[in-house]
């Protein structure tokens, strides 16, 4: 059975990690930039079984998945590392107000079922 969850983030960041991977051309992180990283607004995330999207981008190979709650926010937030397009890379997402407990459960029991290993 294919998971698909689909939510709106008012924050993603999206940087190269680990250091010691091959350099982002300019048009990636101009691409990234418009897309993603300096958009204003709302960007659209759609969690697979072993995938996510964002905008026009797919990030896979996940791994240090981190899924948590600021102390005194009204917020959740996801930070993993990835690939895409044979590139490495550390993404922050943040979902703000509305239904971010429901995002933040959905998101653990995602993790649970098919990062079972990821201790992270």
């Amino acid at each position: 059975m294919d998971y698909e969850l689909s939510f709106q983030a008012e924050k993603i960041f999206v940087h190269r990690w680990p250091h010691n991977t091959p350099e982002w051309s300019q048009e990636i992180k101009s691409k990234l930039d418009l897309t993603i990283n300096k958009k204003v607004g709302i960007k659209n995330v759609i969690v697979l079984n072993d995938s996510i999207n964002i905008e026009d981008f797919k990030f896979h190979n996940l791994i240090k998945i981190g899924i948590s709650i600021p102390f005194f926010k009204d917020e959740c937030r996801m930070i993993f590392e990835c690939q895409f397009d044979g590139l490495f890379a550390h993404i922050h997402i943040t979902k703000k107000g509305g239904n971010y407990i429901e995002i933040l459960s959905d998101l653990i029991a995602w993790k649970k079922r098919f990062f079972p290993d990821d201790s992270n």
